[in-house]
Protein backbone atom coordinates (compact mmCIF):
# COMPACT_ATOMS: atom_id res chain seq x y z
CA UNK A 1 0.00 0.00 0.00
CA UNK A 2 2.77 2.52 0.75
CA UNK A 3 4.68 3.64 -2.11
CA UNK A 4 7.59 5.76 -0.60
CA UNK A 5 8.18 7.62 2.79
CA UNK A 6 9.72 10.70 3.00
CA UNK A 7 12.05 12.29 5.86
CA UNK A 8 13.16 15.63 6.25
CA UNK A 9 16.62 16.57 6.92
CA UNK A 10 18.62 19.53 7.29
CA UNK A 11 21.93 18.24 6.06
CA UNK A 12 21.41 15.93 2.82
CA UNK A 13 25.02 14.78 2.63
CA UNK A 14 25.39 13.76 6.28
CA UNK A 15 21.24 12.07 5.67
CA UNK A 16 23.29 10.01 2.91
CA UNK A 17 25.81 8.75 4.55
CA UNK A 18 23.51 7.18 7.09
CA UNK A 19 20.61 5.77 4.44
CA UNK A 20 23.55 4.77 2.16
CA UNK A 21 24.50 2.48 5.04
CA UNK A 22 20.93 1.31 5.47
CA UNK A 23 20.01 0.55 1.99
CA UNK A 24 23.21 -1.22 1.35
CA UNK A 25 22.04 -3.64 4.03
CA UNK A 26 19.00 -4.22 2.50
CA UNK A 27 19.85 -4.72 -0.78
CA UNK A 28 19.34 -1.55 -2.47
CA UNK A 29 20.63 2.04 -3.75
CA UNK A 30 19.80 5.32 -4.54
CA UNK A 31 16.85 5.40 -7.36
CA UNK A 32 16.88 9.49 -7.39
CA UNK A 33 19.34 11.96 -6.64
CA UNK A 34 18.62 15.22 -7.02
CA UNK A 35 20.39 18.12 -5.19
CA UNK A 36 17.40 18.90 -2.44
CA UNK A 37 16.48 15.33 -2.45
CA UNK A 38 17.61 11.10 -2.53
CA UNK A 39 15.45 8.64 -2.73
CA UNK A 40 16.23 4.90 -2.34
CA UNK A 41 14.76 1.83 -3.57
CA UNK A 42 14.29 -0.36 -6.49
CA UNK A 43 12.03 0.78 -9.54
CA UNK A 44 9.23 -1.26 -9.55
CA UNK A 45 10.44 -2.91 -5.81
CA UNK A 46 8.87 -2.51 -2.63
CA UNK A 47 8.41 0.68 -0.96
CA UNK A 48 11.08 3.16 -1.06
CA UNK A 49 12.72 5.94 1.48
CA UNK A 50 13.62 9.51 0.50
CA UNK A 51 15.52 11.88 2.53
CA UNK A 52 14.51 15.81 1.22
CA UNK A 53 15.71 19.28 2.52
CA UNK A 54 11.92 20.68 3.09
CA UNK A 55 9.83 22.34 -0.25
CA UNK A 56 8.82 25.34 1.92
CA UNK A 57 12.68 26.19 2.62
CA UNK A 58 12.32 25.81 6.44
CA UNK A 59 13.94 24.12 8.68
CA UNK A 60 13.04 20.17 9.15
CA UNK A 61 11.82 18.83 12.24
CA UNK A 62 10.77 15.70 13.65
CA UNK A 63 7.29 14.36 13.55
CA UNK A 64 5.75 13.07 16.78
CA UNK A 65 4.61 9.60 16.69
CA UNK A 66 6.06 8.83 13.39
CA UNK A 67 7.99 6.82 12.38
CA UNK A 68 9.68 4.63 9.11
CA UNK A 69 9.80 0.57 9.65
CA UNK A 70 12.12 -1.40 7.49
CA UNK A 71 11.25 -4.77 7.11
CA UNK A 72 14.17 -7.22 7.95
CA UNK A 73 14.98 -10.55 6.56
CA UNK A 74 16.37 -12.18 9.69
CA UNK A 75 16.84 -11.51 13.50
CA UNK A 76 21.25 -10.91 12.35
CA UNK A 77 19.57 -8.38 9.69
CA UNK A 78 17.35 -6.33 12.57
CA UNK A 79 21.34 -6.49 14.96
CA UNK A 80 23.12 -5.20 11.74
CA UNK A 81 20.80 -2.17 10.51
CA UNK A 82 20.22 -1.13 14.53
CA UNK A 83 24.44 -1.47 14.36
CA UNK A 84 24.70 0.31 10.68
CA UNK A 85 22.36 3.45 12.05
CA UNK A 86 24.85 3.79 15.00
CA UNK A 87 27.89 3.27 13.31
CA UNK A 88 26.47 6.18 11.09
CA UNK A 89 25.40 9.11 13.60
CA UNK A 90 22.20 7.27 14.18
CA UNK A 91 21.43 6.92 17.95
CA UNK A 92 19.69 4.61 19.91
CA UNK A 93 15.94 4.49 20.78
CA UNK A 94 15.78 0.36 21.47
CA UNK A 95 18.42 -2.08 21.13
CA UNK A 96 17.26 -5.25 19.02
CA UNK A 97 14.79 -7.98 21.32
CA UNK A 98 11.65 -9.16 21.22
CA UNK A 99 8.86 -6.83 21.68
CA UNK A 100 5.76 -8.96 22.40
CA UNK A 101 5.18 -12.38 20.75
CA UNK A 102 5.85 -12.77 17.41
CA UNK A 103 7.33 -9.19 16.80
CA UNK A 104 10.78 -8.61 17.53
CA UNK A 105 12.57 -5.21 16.36
CA UNK A 106 15.58 -2.61 17.02
CA UNK A 107 14.49 1.22 17.49
CA UNK A 108 16.80 3.92 16.57
CA UNK A 109 16.92 7.35 14.97
CA UNK A 110 18.90 8.99 12.00
CA UNK A 111 21.18 12.10 11.98
CA UNK A 112 18.12 14.56 12.12
CA UNK A 113 16.28 12.65 15.08
CA UNK A 114 13.70 10.99 12.47
CA UNK A 115 12.86 7.93 14.37
CA UNK A 116 13.28 4.43 12.38
CA UNK A 117 12.89 0.73 13.59
CA UNK A 118 14.00 -2.72 11.89
CA UNK A 119 11.44 -5.20 12.46
CA UNK A 120 10.95 -9.16 11.81
CA UNK A 121 6.79 -10.24 12.31
CA UNK A 122 7.18 -14.40 13.35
Amino acid sequence: MIGYVTVGTNDLPRAAKFYDAIAAEMGTGRMMDFETFIVWGTPGGAAAVSATKPFDGETASVGNGVMVALQAKDRDQVQRLYDIALANGGTDEGPPGPRGEGFYAAYFRDPDGNKLNAFLMG
